[in-house]
């Protein structure tokens, strides 16, 4: 398999600014890539941090003026799948500041009570997209999956948000991925899910809008607040322009009977 990915973004920054870039596909993957950054068009380099999972995240200063980040990557073949420590267990049981599991006990006890294994994943995935349409523009940055289930509409962060919620609220240790999605329409950067159960981290996209074995990994955390593409402090930065790109040589069918490792 040979998945190839793009993203485009242009910026206007109102004065200097610390930029943190996650567009880079996660450590592990055979990936031939580039990134290229201009700031007020002359050339401008970000030195790489690393995160947790793989995540490889681009820090810069970044002068007032515009800006266009480019980046691509060809990657080839499956990248092993992440293993599980202790502490994943441990954290990704807990809630975070946009999957209130401790809010949706009740809901999630009431719904989902007794289900296990794979069931719960199908059962959790189902009724999430069952409760919500895909309606771009919303919600807002800072809605948590309380507010989408009261809103019954959000877009990929949303869902997964809400998937998270329900599946740690059960015990379940859950995260969130942010990823590049071939067969993804809208065409955009995608969000999902990640449930342990027997023993290793499988997707939950309650979407459904990208066969989950064809996603390539960006970065991996408790939620939104951990996998954004772009955060920003210091001066005010402007989001002009996004385009993102995700195809693959040939693009599989998605079999919701079996469990996908994000590979």
């Amino acid at each position: 398999m040979k998945r190839s990915v793009t993203s485009h973004l242009e910026l206007y920054l109102h004065g200097e600014a610390d930029l943190i870039l996650s567009v880079a596909v996660a450590e592990g993957a055979d990936a031939h890539e580039s990134l290229t950054i201009t700031s007020n068009g002359a050339p401008i380099e970000a030195h790489e941090v690393a995160g947790r999972h793989g995540t490889r995240l681009h820090r810069l200063l970044g002068p007032p003026g515009p800006m266009v980040i480019d980046y691509s990557a060809d990657v080839v073949g499956l990248a092993d799948p992440i293993g599980t420590e202790e502490l994943d267990i441990i954290e990704y049981r807990r809630p975070s500041r946009y999957c209130e599991s401790d809010t949706l006990f009740p809901t999630a006890q009431s719904e989902f009570a007794g289900i296990e294994g794979k069931d719960l994943l199908d059962a959790v995935s189902s009724w999430v997209g069952d409760r919500l349409s895909y309606v771009a523009g919303a919600s807002q940055p800072t809605d948590g999956a309380v507010a989408t289930l009261l809103a019954r509409a959000g877009v990929c962060r949303d869902y997964a948000h809400l998937v998270v919620a329900l599946l740690r609220a059960l015990d379940v240790p859950a995260r969130l991925a942010s990823v590049y999605a071939p067969g993804l329409f809208p065409m955009d950067f995608h969000a999902v899910a990640e449930a342990h159960v027997d023993g290793a981290w499988h997707v939950v996209d309650a979407t459904v809008l990208a066969p989950r074995s064809s996603l390539v990994r960006i970065a991996t955390g408790q939620d939104a607040s951990e996998t954004a593409f772009l955060s920003q402090h210091g001066a005010p930065v402007d989001l002009r322009w996004m385009a993102v790109t995700a195809v693959v040589d040939e693009l599989p069918t998605d079999d919701l009977t079996q469990l996908v490792a994000l590979r």
